[in-house]
């Protein structure tokens, strides 16, 4: 019987220490209290039974996280602890909703609104030098003074913060007549709890000081409902009254939010959406709008949605009825065009290329940057080239852009299909499998390395029809300089540039390099003329001046697919990226 009474004991001992900590942890009135005779009976075997337990400590289904708003001012901290926010709605395809994400809802406002009264509560600076001197903080008393030493109480109530120093100016000077200074200012607003409701995503009670904006009520319920709510009628309601209508808008693009003071029980009250046209293509706002109206100028509309300088036309889908219908204007003719709701605007860039800029690079003496009509080929190039002395204009290179996507997607292509093979490789003992996994370490890695090689898009041209090859915007053009070097790199002992010369063979330079190195390839030895052809070097051709000689690794794997896949890649890389890569 001791025993169990000990242990009865021991367990209302925790409760209550659980309790004590929720009570700091949670909101006033979030979980109820026992009553009178309604204390929790411990089961037979000293536990409390489970409606004890969920009475105290909140199921799993609790609301989301409570965030208490940051404050500055310690007359407020008291009020704002104890209120509860809402989470921050992510930002959406409505044009306003990035207004809440949670930066109003925890910051004091402390600016000046001469508009504001004074109430009963309200803290206030007072300073006074010369005849007499006092500085100290004043809070308004219940009979709306405030009490200044050496001079008496002041009533300040119902005075308007533009003319607060005015008034404890004519207060003082009934006492002290002579040059005495005074200054007084507004410090702390009152305490206030503002209902939010309507279209918003947690309707409820919310508590602020009464200079806080309504954007700040609104950010701590959640923000507009993005699908339902409007940004462009929101109400501040005192009892039947409409105190101020607020279009968030207004403050958006143009940076007006007019002040309005709040007091305990005011409404604010966001309103069903009205009417809406979407906005995408050649803005800096593609969003969806809100508007009041149920038609809209489109010129109006674009005007909002801040079309980018390079547009030209725009096209209007409309959906009301049950005809879907396109229209489509150019941006000069659009000043009697009207939007109705659900109206879709598509901004578009219509321009077609009427020149070229292609760049000039290399050994040349002319400009390195020509504009050029559109479909002009390398002909119109080479007709305004200044070549040099050491201008190799038969070596003549083109880079493009287009080409090396091209390059990088087909080198991309070839390293998921090896990924999947080395992934999916079987093995027939415990021991292959182990060397498979090493082996698939080594080659995952390869692939990772070779995603990032950057293919140069280099365009091959041919002799015959070289003058004849079209150029695109953006093109450089590359004039090789003359050289006498042949350079050796990849798989050889010490990769080189070796002095040319006349008769000597592929095979010669490798050797005046240290030869190949263990892990080379004898059998693939890539040969690189200068103006960016590739073939696989037979061993006795004779090389040019400016040739490069690239030795590639062997590949050596358990798998013939894999191994055929690391060739293949190897060569791409060789031949578009100009490169030797191995594992």
């Amino acid at each position: 019987m001791i025993k169990q009474m000990i242990k009865h004991s021991a367990l209302l001992g925790l409760l209550c220490m659980a309790g004590a900590a929720m009570a700091q942890v949670l909101p006033q009135g979030f979980y109820p209290p026992f009553g009178a005779g309604t204390a929790p009976v411990p089961t037979e075997n000293g536990s409390l039974p489970p409606a004890a337990i969920s009475a105290v400590i909140p199921q799993a289904q609790s609301p989301a996280p409570l965030i208490p708003p940051t404050v500055d001012s310690a007359a407020t901290n008291s009020v704002r602890d104890q209120l509860v926010v809402v989470n921050p709605a992510p930002r959406g395809r409505m044009f306003g909703s990035q207004l809440f994400g949670g930066t109003f809802r925890g910051t004091l406002n402390p600016g000046f609104n001469p508009e504001y009264v004074l109430a009963v509560g309200d803290r206030l600076i007072v300073r006074l030098w010369g005849g007499v001197n006092f500085e100290g903080g004043l809070t308004i008393d219940p009979q709306g003074n405030i009490f200044i030493p050496s001079v008496g109480p002041i009533p300040v109530a119902g005075v308007r913060s533009g003319d607060l120093n005015k008034v404890v100016e004519q207060g003082v000077r009934k006492v002290y007549k002579g040059s005495t200074g005074v200054y007084a200012a507004l410090d702390a607003s009152q305490p206030v709890k503002v209902f939010v409701t309507g279209f918003v995503r947690q309707p409820g009670l919310y508590g602020g000081v009464s200079s806080d904006s309504p954007i700040s009520y609104l950010d701590k319920a959640g923000g507009v409902d993005a699908e339902r709510g409007s940004y462009v009628d929101v109400v501040v309601k005192r009892g039947d009254k409409i105190r101020k209508r607020i279009n968030l808008y207004d403050f958006l693009l143009n940076g007006r939010l007019d002040l309005v003071q709040l007091q305990d029980g005011d409404v604010i009250v966001v309103a069903a959406r009205k009417h809406t046209f979407s906005v995408n293509g050649e803005a800096y706002n593609p969003y969806d709008f809100e508007f009041f109206d149920a038609a809209i100028p489109l010129k109006k509309a674009l005007g909002v949605a801040q079309v980018k300088p390079g547009a030209t036309h725009v096209s209007v889908v409309r959906r009301q009825g049950s005809e879907r219908r396109t229209e489509y204007y150019p941006l000069t003719s659009i000043d009697n065009v009207t939007l109705n709701d659900g109206d879709v605007v598509t901004i578009t860039a219509d321009r077609y290329p009427g020149t070229i800029q292609v760049r000039i690079e290399g050994a040349h003496s002319g400009e390195h940057a020509l504009v050029l009509p559109y479909g002009a080929s390398l002909k119109d190039v080479l007709a305004k080239i200044k070549p040099n002395q050491m201008s190799r204009v038969d070596a003549i290179q083109i880079y493009r852009r287009s080409v090396a996507d091209r390059q990088k997607e087909i080198l991309a292509v070839a390293l998921q299909k090896l990924e999947q093979a080395v992934l999916s490789a079987r093995s027939a003992t415990n021991e292959e499998a182990s060397l498979r996994v090493k082996e698939a370490d080594l080659v995952l890695r390869f692939i990772e390395r070779a995603k990032n090689i950057q293919p140069k898009g280099q365009v091959i041209l041919a002799a015959a029809q070289r003058d004849q090859t079209l150029l695109e915007d953006g093109d450089v053009v590359v004039i090789p300089e003359r050289t006498s070097v042949v350079i050796v790199h990849g798989e050889v002992l010490f990769p080189n540039a070796l002095s040319w010369e006349k008769g000597v063979s592929a095979e010669t330079y490798i050797e005046q390099a240290g030869g190949f190195a263990q892990a080379a390839n004898t059998s693939k030895v890539v040969l690189i003329h200068q103006n960016g052809s590739t073939v696989l070097a037979k061993g006795d051709e004779e090389l040019a001046a400016g040739d490069e000689i690239m030795v590639l690794p062997k590949i050596e794997t358990k798998s013939i697919e894999v191994t055929r896949s690391l060739t293949q890649i190897l060569y791409q890389i060789a031949f578009t990226a100009k490169v030797a890569f191995g594992l």
